[in-house]
């Protein structure tokens, strides 16, 4: 537990000192937020990056929906956007989504306006900062395939707008400046299309989606990345991973490469479990998984 003085003067956002983080995390585990702050706005939020200290530990939620938060809890600051951080608008050619703003909601508002290429976003299960970090994917397309800029303020508080091309975006992956905050990102469509086509194609692939997948458990999505190649689920179902289980934790035998919260799982046993999948993998294939879910925070409770 952290001290109850705040580290900063008077906010207009929400502070709070040791927040559960739990009840956040789409595993539904983990600990606390030594502090989490809700900023109001972007100069609310920029106040609180100017006034923390260099070495305090600066973390991001957004929609937990790929993360695992360490049962020790995240030390320092960590940040939530909401409210006005979620807005999405029309800028001609493609859209100007907060960095709230969830995937879903954004694939929505390009289909109504007839934007072509934003179909795959109706699949995935978080927010566009989160999107754009890790240059989310599916369906054959990606982030990379939309981005035009993104807007982020630097962890001493000042903006920037940095271009597509300079974040040399690949795999799961976008090359940002350390610390860097998204607050919004333009995304350019791939042209123009029915709107009611539109419509149909995500209704596909979220049906595909809900066969496939484990939707309806505590879960944190793609667990591993796709090893140049191969599929990380054929990997893992090869090296009689399927169903396996750990404490509370456990490979779906759905998806194997999701792993599931059973009810009374904690974050360390979902990490053990996945490190016992890799090391299997290994042994079976000589191929490395990498993780794609992010593993946050302390292993440990603070003293």
């Amino acid at each position: 537990m952290t001290s109850t003085a705040a580290p900063f003067q008077p906010l207009r956002g929400r502070l709070k000192a040791n927040v559960p983080l739990a009840p956040r995390s789409w595993f539904r585990t983990g600990g606390q937020a030594d502090w989490l702050f809700v900023p109001q706005d972007e100069e609310d939020l920029a106040t609180a990056l100017q006034q923390s200290p260099p070495d305090m530990p600066l973390t991001v939620l957004g929609a937990c929906s790929n993360v695992i938060i360490r049962d020790g809890g995240l030390a320092g600051l960590t940040l939530r956007l909401a409210g006005g951080f979620a807005q999405i608008e029309a800028d001609g050619d493609g859209l100007i989504a907060g960095a709230a703003a969830l995937d879903s909601s954004v694939a929505e508002a390009a289909a109504r306006a007839g934007m072509a290429g934003f179909a795959f976003l109706s699949t995935i299960p978080g927010s566009i900062g989160g999107a754009v970090r890790m240059n989310a994917g599916a369906y054959e397309g990606d982030m990379a395939s939309l981005l035009d800029w993104v807007e982020i303020l630097t962890r001493e508080g000042t903006y920037q707008r940095l271009p597509a091309a300079h974040l040399h975006m690949g795999y799961r992956h976008t090359t940002l400046p350390d610390g860097a905050i998204i607050l919004r990102a333009r995304l350019k469509a791939q042209g123009a299309e029915d709107p009611a086509l539109i419509q149909e194609a995500m209704h596909i692939m979220r049906a595909k989606r809900e066969a496939s997948q484990p939707l309806r458990a505590r879960t944190g999505g793609s667990t591993f990345r796709n090893p140049e190649g191969h599929k990380a689920w054929e990997l893992i179902d090869a090296a009689g991973c399927r169903g396996l289980r750990h404490g509370g934790a456990q490979i779906s035998e759905k998806h194997c490469n999701f792993m599931l919260n059973t009810g009374h799982a904690t974050s360390t046993e979902l990490e053990d479990l996945g490190e016992m999948v890799r090391a299997r993998v290994l042994a079976q294939s000589g191929i490395e998984l990498q993780w794609e879910i992010k593993r946050l925070g302390r292993l440990s409770h603070p003293a």
